[in-house]
């Protein structure tokens, strides 16, 4: 297995993004301070290019991967952002990207894909039939394969979102962000724990999604059946082998969501603050308006808003629920 990497590997990741990813905005909002009772930042990677952080870890996997190994093209599997994000560094890069994909993802997210030119391989409905079907292809053809989360470059690039969080916004008591397969928590994880030692980092997963909250009680990675949760960012089954040791290692808490209680969240983010984001990205705002997560009385407290790349139909469905 592959070793974590170090912020050091973080820093090199920021240097690297610097000229090609967006700055996102730190927003605040009485409204929010008031029902969360805390001073709260929200890091808004919803506004990031291809709408959501996973550009990040994408673009800095394919600069490590050196001229030679990019040029013969990439491969990776996701449920759609991961998709994105590295059919946008492959763009950017000028080297084609091939994306398996399930067959049931969402319809604007397959389109923002194809937009930026990568292939399309459409491989059953769960993560394990597209990593399936990505390593065969990559091992047929001599495609790099770029995974989601489980690699030390993608993991650095997501700990650029703490570092830039960490460094704006001075002296937060607590960094809340989700959990899908944990690459954007680890690498916050690293970062924050090197530039705020006493951070508290709270990971937030939805109630049927909860394969790292059952993994971080047992000790142990624990397998799930398919999650069904309406934030579908985060239906894997199993934490990464190289991203649940560092949770493990450095997260003080993990917090469980209701779907009702991530409606709400999106909602509110979208008819308060006027943020288009989407249910996994809002989980961490749906903790902190469920009191779900416990000591955050007068505390300043940092949300990552991971994505905004909400399917348009499940966004009126949400919209005409209240």
């Amino acid at each position: 297995m592959e070793t974590a990497p170090r912020f050091t590997d973080i820093v090199e990741a920021a240097t690297r993004l610097s000229p090609v990813v967006h700055r996102t905005p730190v927003v605040r909002a009485r409204s929010l301070d008031a029902q969360a009772g805390a001073a709260v930042f929200l890091k808004c990677e919803n506004l990031q290019r291809a709408g959501a952080f996973k550009i990040r870890g994408a673009y800095n996997k394919l600069a490590t991967l050196g001229a030679e190994a990019r040029a013969q093209g990439v491969i990776a599997y996701s449920s759609g952002n991961h998709a994105q994000g590295v059919a946008l560094a492959a763009q950017i890069f000028g080297v084609p990207a091939t994306i398996c994909v399930p067959e049931t993802i969402i319809p604007s997210k397959r389109a923002a894909t194809e937009a930026y030119g990568a292939r399309i391989v459409l491989a059953g409905t769960t993560s394990e039939h597209r990593e399936q079907r990505a390593r065969e292809l990559a091992a047929e053809h001599g495609l790099a394969l770029v995974p989601p989360y489980d690699d030390p470059a993608i993991i650095a690039g997501q700990g650029t979102v703490a570092m830039e969080l960490l460094t704006e916004i001075a002296d937060l008591d607590v960094l809340v962000a989700p959990i899908g397969g944990g690459g954007l928590m680890a690498g916050c994880a690293i970062a924050a724990r090197a530039l705020a030692p006493r951070i508290r980092l709270v990971g937030i997963e939805a109630e049927d999604a909860n394969d790292t909250y059952l993994s971080m009680q047992s000790g142990v990675r624990t397998r799930i059946p398919p999650p069904h949760t309406i934030a579908d960012g985060m239906r894997a089954i199993e934490p990464g082998e190289l991203t649940f040791p560092i949770l493990r290692e450095h997260l003080d808490s993990i917090v469980l969501v209701r779907d009702s209680e991530i409606v709400a969240a999106v909602r509110f983010l979208l008819e308060r603050l006027k943020l288009l984001v989407e249910p996994t990205g809002a989980v961490g705002v749906a903790a902190l308006l469920a009191g779900r997560i416990p000591d955050v009385e007068g505390k300043r407290v940092g949300v990552v808003l991971s994505g905004g790349n909400v399917d348009p139909a499940l966004l009126a469905q949400i919209l005409l629920s209240a």
